[in-house]
């Protein structure tokens, strides 16, 4: 017979049954509700983008799914946390409420005004670790500061013990609630009017199914040569597991301990292996960085940077010629029509597909801030629009890394050559022949002649006295 429902699992970014630590706790404690509650509204909360929408919409119908296998209902509910929660708090029945933390600032702030409201209303609310390697305070430098610099993070990092991983809990008997869900799809997170998501459609399946499947792809084919491989966009030689870590269909920690497992038992893939669990570690650093820096995305961590005379498109403050060029070069970036093959197939896969290969990431990346000279905020911002998976903390990190801004970031003056870059790492050129077969656009700047121009401004940018600052 159904039972009624005495605990609350808020989910967020932590979309999985398996080695879900809040959806564990939460079982355990009593008959259980599940909740989702899509919130664009509580202050300093960023929207998704477009490719992001068109995942969420689908993981949550796999997750109803894999909730109901379980017994439990999900509810979704949109608008600003504190008053959804304030509302369904107040429902008879309900004692206790679980989620998985989150690390950005705004998410911080309206997770602590939910404990606040829960534990008003006499409720008991309960955070896990379920999203990180380790938690940001915990991964600190001999002085209890944060890192700035990648390796010795990785060092300290490996050295804390990790936390164990969850099987999926056994069903509780299916729980009736007298509670209210809103209909997924008049969320409208689905793209119409044009539909431009076949491409992503096409590309992937969201969801904690698919992803085990593909960490299974991972696990025999892929890790022992990643190492290598993973440089080359023109093989399927990287994990592809980036959506879902982002979405949590995989558990970070349950990855790492698969990867572990396989080093001992194939000491022979031990390189590409290690090489994986460092980009584990690395999107783990980036959170670090959001954490202790919570507008990551939005200021230079670097503040010299702050006097690097990038250009903005759609600038409201200069409309000259260099505002113009700036607008149609970006337009052109966006587009895939620099006439540089490896960025216009770089550009070309995320439209199409919502992703695009790390190494090709980094070539499009410093041609638009280095080649163009347009801030790497303008494509940070892109990138959040058109990825599935457009991480708050990696996008704006990796930006920064490669606009030399950022922590333990590549040097400004290392400017990636596209030429030399598809040579190298698209040597039959398949890669760029399967996103630009017949691109005959003009090069639109010149690779050397920007390259100086780029150097030129990170030499007046050093000449420029530090901004005074107030007291």
């Amino acid at each position: 017979m159904n039972q009624a429902s005495s605990t609350i699992v808020w989910f967020r970014d932590d979309l999985r049954v398996a080695d879900n630590p809040a959806l564990c706790a939460a079982m355990a404690s009593g008959p259980t509700t599940a909740l989702f509650i899509l919130d664009e509204q509580s202050p300093g909360v960023r929207p998704l983008g477009g490719a992001a929408k068109w995942w969420l919409h689908h993981a949550l119908n796999e997750l109803r799914e894999s909730l109901a296998g379980l017994g439990v209902p999900l509810l979704l509910r949109r608008g600003a946390a504190a008053e959804v929660l304030r509302g369904l708090l107040a429902a008879d029945g309900i004692s206790t409420m679980h989620w998985n933390r989150r690390y950005g600032g705004a998410e911080r702030a309206v997770d602590a005004a939910a404990k606040k409201l829960a534990t008003d209303a006499g409720l008991e609310a309960h955070s896990h670790a379920g999203t990180l390697l380790h938690e940001p305070w915990t991964v600190l430098t001999q002085d209890s500061r944060n890192f700035k610099v990648f390796t010795p993070f990785f060092n300290a990092l490996q050295r804390l013990p990790m936390r164990p991983v969850l099987d999926r809990p056994e069903a509780q008997e299916p729980v009736t609630t007298e509670l209210t869900s809103e209909k997924l799809d008049d969320w409208g997170l689905l793209p119409s009017a044009p539909d431009w998501s076949h491409g992503l459609a096409a590309a992937w399946v969201p969801g904690e199914a698919a992803a085990r499947d593909r960490l299974g792809v991972v696990l025999e084919e892929i890790a022992g040569d990643y190492a290598t491989s993973r440089d080359r966009p023109d093989t399927d030689g990287t994990s592809r597991l980036s959506a879902a870590l982002r979405w949590g269909h995989l558990g970070p920690v349950e990855v790492w301990e698969t990867l572990s497992r396989m080093l001992r038992v194939h000491p022979e893939r031990a390189e590409g292996t290690r090489a994986l669990m460092r980009q584990l570690v690395w999107r783990d650093f980036c959170w670090n960085l959001l954490y202790h820096y919570p507008d990551l995305a939005t200021r230079n961590l670097r503040s010299e940077f702050d006097a690097f005379d990038w250009a903005w498109p759609g600038s409201s403050v200069n409309r000259g010629p260099e505002e113009t060029t700036a607008a149609r070069h970006f337009k052109a970036w966006c587009d895939g029509s620099t006439g540089y093959g490896l960025v216009d197939a770089g550009m070309k896969q995320l439209w199409e597909t919502g992703w695009m290969h790390n190494r090709v990431r980094m070539v499009t990346a410093s041609f638009l801030v280095k080649n163009l000279g347009i801030h790497w905020q303008v494509g940070e911002e892109w990138f959040w629009d058109t990825l599935v998976d457009a991480d708050a903390a990696s996008n704006p990190a990796n930006w920064q890394w490669v606009a030399g801004c950022g922590a333990d970031a590549s040097p400004f003056v290392r400017v990636f050559n596209p030429l030399l870059q598809a040579k190298k790492f698209d040597p039959h050129g398949s890669y760029i022949d399967r996103f630009v077969p017949y691109s005959k656009v003009d090069q639109m700047v010149d690779l050397m002649a920007s390259r100086a121009r780029a150097l030129d401004s990170l030499a007046r940018m050093k000449e420029t006295p530090p901004a005074e600052t107030g007291t």
